[in-house]
């Protein structure tokens, strides 16, 4: 475990030395594949040294960051053509690689939160650095002011926690009990904002809007997982205040998860459409983790990875009608089948899988979420139906509006899709819908 670490850590200094941009790019490629064939299906932790392990959850999402990194670099070759600061664009991307590397495989509360909080860094300038507007300074504020503030009293309780128990090492750490109250608000409310929960959801849209494509895609491809990863590790030291609490949580995440399907659809800007919408499918994923049944937790984690690839795709899909147009807006690119036909089809599929049609990873993530929300209580059926119907309608929605329809008359004419768009889109597409063909893995 430790070489792919070590061989992140040794392309900072070429990629900072020479312009050596495509690679880095094949080199990460190269690194994810070997990571991928080194496959760890067994479900006890793989222990790297004693503060970092994998088992198949973080295997998941490790894998997913290494994806999606170098899926980044792909869908940024705007910033290497026009030599905008490419070698520090290369070096935020894989210092926020390692960060990511590091929370994910964690074997300790501390260090797991010092990771958690270092992932920010490198958002944080990526959006700052190579975002659109002048309005990205606030979205930056926005985004650091919200996990920082909800994450801060976490830190306080875990020292706490460090001196009754000794230890904050994953395997070691016991269920508190009832007397300790405040562990579980904090540590609850902290993942909650980094998910984002209804209520505390407005930093990412922003963020959403403001980021380069890059930014976008790792923020809801990985950063968003980080959250649900938290809560998947800590249930086992608040199981007892969780099976008194939980229900909370569980009812204002899909009620949230309800409205903000409603808030999706009137939007006119593509991009915060698209964001908005990854809080709703979160609103599902926090849902099924609370449950802290088998079948919410593994849907939670299918769920996870078939979000983070198609919210990524649908970025990389608004990018290229903003790399042509200059704008986000539904009323400007309306009518794109008569422009650029063949990425109708790419918008057609990616689109159908947001919505969790066959054979997409969604649909198997919504499936098992389904089965262990109304395990866990009935009535929730009456919210999934809403959720699962306008999730259905939103995408339609921002499907037809932007394909259909006549087209804005002050185009004049563009290029279509380069062979590069193509294979960064193939390459969000292919996984999601043949992961769901290796199903067993993510439940037994």
């Amino acid at each position: 475990m430790l070489k792919y670490l070590l061989m992140i850590i040794l392309m900072i200094p070429i990629c900072l030395l020479i312009d050596c941009w495509w690679l880095i790019h094949s080199l990460l490629f190269l690194l994810s594949f070997v990571f991928m064939f080194s496959v760890y299906s067994y479900s006890d932790l793989n222990m790297i040294g004693y503060y970092f392990g994998i088992d198949y959850f973080s295997y998941m999402l490790i894998l997913l960051s290494f994806w999606i990194c170098c899926l980044m670099i792909t869908a940024s070759s705007s910033v290497y053509l026009f030599s905008y600061h490419s070698n520090f664009f290369l070096f935020f991307v894989l210092f926020l690689l390692i960060m990511l590397y590091c929370s994910f495989s964690s074997l300790s509360l501390l260090s797991f939160y010092i990771f958690f909080e270092s992932s920010l860094i490198p958002t944080l300038f990526l959006i700052l650095g190579w975002g659109y507007q002048p309005e990205r300074l606030q979205a930056g504020i926005y985004l650091i002011f919200y996990t920082l503030f909800a994450s801060l009293p976490l830190l306080l309780v875990l020292f706490n926690l460090n001196n009754m128990l000794s230890t904050l090492y994953f395997p070691l750490l016991i269920d508190c009990g009832s007397f300790y109250f405040m562990f579980y608000v904090f540590s609850v409310f902290a993942f909650l904002v980094k998910m984002p929960m209804f209520l505390f959801h407005l930093w990412l849209p922003k963020a959403h809007v403001e980021a380069p494509i890059s930014g976008s895609m790792i923020l809801a491809g990985v950063l968003l997982k980080l959250g649900g990863y938290g809560i998947f590790r800590i249930m086992s030291v608040i199981s007892f205040l969780a099976l008194s609490f939980n229900y909370f949580w569980l009812s204002l995440s899909l009620f949230g998860g309800v409205i903000i399907s409603f808030i999706c659809l009137r939007q006119v800007d593509l991009k915060s459409l698209i964001a908005y919408s990854s809080v709703a499918h979160m609103s599902m994923v926090i849902s099924g983790l609370m449950t802290m049944n088998w079948w919410g937790c593994m849907g939670s984690l299918s769920l996870m990875i078939g979000h983070g690839l198609c919210s990524s795709g649908l970025f990389c899909l608004s990018n290229i009608i903003y790399e042509r147009l200059g704008s986000r807006s539904l009323l400007i690119n309306k009518g794109m089948i008569n422009l650029m036909p063949s990425m109708t089809l790419w918008w057609f599929l990616l689109s159908s899988s947001n919505m969790a049609s066959p054979p997409s990873l969604n649909l198997l993530g919504e499936f098992s979420l389904l089965n262990g929300i109304i395990s866990w209580s009935s009535y929730m059926i009456l919210m999934l139906i809403f959720l699962s119907f306008f999730s259905a309608v939103y995408t339609l929605y921002m499907y037809s509006y932007s394909q259909h329809g006549f087209y804005y008359s002050g185009i004049y004419g563009f290029s279509l899709g380069y062979l590069r768009e193509y294979h960064l889109l193939l390459l969000h597409w292919f996984p999601l819908n043949t992961l769901c063909l290796s199903g067993e893995y993510f439940y037994f």
